[in-house]
């Protein structure tokens, strides 16, 4: 069930890259991304920046977000190159994926998450444009199958939103609560769509995955023992049936971590449902 024991401070961003058949996930606090081999050996890069979200754009490469943009990472040789500045060190980036046009959306949030300071972004093919504004923390961002939609959440606010996307995959129209999940008291984080549609929703503070039909009924729930805080779900394994789960350790004192020792860890769950490839970002 645990996949990978490092603890990060506060795991996020997993992405399983489909050539590679390999996963990567954030540890933002520590400005670290993490990985394992296709062999299970475990590699890590540093940052000397914030990094949280990536998408791939070949075998080798991936798009990154940071606290002051994208960028473009050579998993091999570890060079950067800077393809677009967006925030300044008072942000930093956080949520992030892929759209099925090939455009890479990201968040971006105040590094006390100070209300409304945050935004969310796209990059389209050297196009970048934000298109929601005033939002506290950028989470949720995932796509419908189809690629006609896309779900968003101000984790403060407990609303999941969903808003249509034209043939390019800009939004239009206004976006609408999709999901609402106040009175259960729940704090959506990271989500991802798998193929037949379900929205499984890692929900921060209540140590589970949810998934959720497209009419936005409740299907199911995973949870991640002795590690509250799940924070972001992706799709792997070679099949696409393996649920990886990342956690954090944010926000726990010293009694909680060791009442809670998987916490920060990563999870795996297999034959929960069939994922879809993460789609190839075009640059």
């Amino acid at each position: 069930m645990i996949y990978d024991d490092r603890k990060c401070t506060l795991g996020e961003g997993a992405l399983w890259h489909p050539i590679r058949e390999q996963l990567f996930w954030f540890d933002i606090l520590s400005q670290k991304l993490h990985s394992r081999t296709s062999g299970s050996r475990p590699v890590s890069w540093s940052f000397p920046e914030i990094v949280s979200a990536a998408g791939w754009v070949s075998r080798d490469q991936l798009i990154i977000a940071s606290e002051t943009g994208l960028f473009r990472f050579d998993i091999e040789t570890g060079v950067r190159e800077a393809l677009v500045h967006t925030g300044t060190h008072a942000t930093r980036s956080n949520d992030g994926r892929a759209d099925r046009q090939g455009g890479f959306w990201f968040g971006l949030m105040g590094k006390r998450a100070e209300k409304g300071v945050g935004s969310i972004w796209r990059w389209y093919k050297g196009e970048h444009r934000r298109l929601f504004p005033e939002i506290t923390i950028p989470n949720a961002i995932c796509f419908t199958p189809d690629g006609q939609a896309a779900h968003f959440t101000d984790t403060i606010t407990g609303q999941v939103m969903k808003v249509a996307l034209d043939a390019d995959g800009w939004p239009r129209g206004e976006p609408q609560v999709w999901l609402d999940l106040t009175r259960e008291g729940l704090h959506p984080d990271g989500a991802v769509i798998d193929a037949q549609g379900l929205f499984w929703n890692a929900q921060w503070g209540a140590g589970q995955v949810a998934a959720y039909a497209p009419d936005g009924s409740f299907v199911r729930a995973v949870e991640t023992p002795l590690a509250p805080h799940s924070s972001c779900p992706a799709f792997g394994g070679p099949d696409l049936s393996t649920l990886y789960v990342t956690t954090a350790l944010e926000h726990m004192d010293a009694a909680a971590r060791t009442a809670n020792p998987a916490s920060g860890q990563v999870f795996a769950f297999e034959g929960i449902a069939k994922g879809l490839p993460e789609p190839q970002v075009t640059l």
